[in-house]
C-alpha cells in the first residue's frame, strides 16, 4: 500500500514538473531589449536608430513574435547591430520624459500617452516603430511577421532605402516573392 502511495506521490511530482518545465515561457532573449529612456539616452551618446516593439502582455500575437521571430539568430544579431531595440509596454503606467514632454498612462484610453504617439492613435498590436537617429518617425508598421517577412523590413530601415525608395514599393516586392 505504501509503495503504490509512494509511487503515486512520485509519478504526479513528476508530470508536475515536467508540466511547469514544458509551459514556463522562456525569459532568455536574445534581443537585448531596452527600455525606451536608455535608448534615447545611448542614441544621444550613440547616435543609431531605434526598433520600438509595441506590445500588450495579453496580446497573443506579440507573444508568437517574441517566440519564433525575435529568437532568430539572425534578426536578433541584425536588430543588436543597427537599432536600439526597445520593447515598450503600451499599458505601462510609468511616466516617461521625452522631448521635454511628460508621457503617462491614460486609464480612459487604457493605454500609455507614448504609444498613443508612437502608433498615431492606431492602437494595434503587435506594432514596431522605426525612429531616426534624431528620434523622427520613420514608419510603424503593424502585425505579426515571420522572420522572412520582417528582416527586409528592418533592413529597409537600418540601410536608410526608405531615403529612396517608398515602403509601397518594398512591400510590393515582398508580395512578389510569395
Amino acid at each position: 500500500m505504501y509503495r503504490r502511495l509512494f509511487l503515486t506521490l512520485t509519478f504526479t511530482a513528476l508530470v508536475g514538473f515536467l508540466f511547469v518545465q514544458c509551459t514556463q515561457r522562456t525569459t532568455e532573449t536574445k534581443i537585448k531589449w531596452m527600455d525606451f529612456e536608455s535608448a534615447v539616452a545611448a542614441s544621444e551618446k550613440n547616435p543609431k536608430k531605434l526598433f520600438i516593439d509595441v506590445y500588450t502582455h495579453w496580446c497573443g500575437w506579440c507573444k508568437k513574435m517574441d517566440a519564433s521571430t525575435f529568437m532568430n539568430d539572425t534578426v536578433a544579431a541584425y536588430i543588436n547591430a543597427n537599432f536600439y531595440p526597445v520593447k515598450f509596454n503600451a499599458e505601462s503606467h510609468d511616466t516617461i520624459m521625452f522631448k521635454g514632454t511628460r508621457f503617462v498612462f491614460v486609464p480612459e484610453y487604457k493605454s500609455h500617452e507614448l504609444a498613443i504617439s508612437l502608433l498615431n492613435r492606431q492602437m494595434g498590436y503587435p506594432s514596431y516603430v522605426f525612429l531616426d537617429e534624431k528620434f523622427n518617425m520613420l514608419k510603424v508598421v503593424p502585425g505579426y511577421m515571420t522572420p522572412e517577412t520582417f528582416m527586409p523590413i528592418a533592413k529597409f530601415f537600418a540601410d536608410e532605402k526608405y531615403k529612396t525608395e517608398s515602403f509601397d514599393e518594398l512591400l510590393k516586392k515582398l508580395g512578389e516573392k510569395d
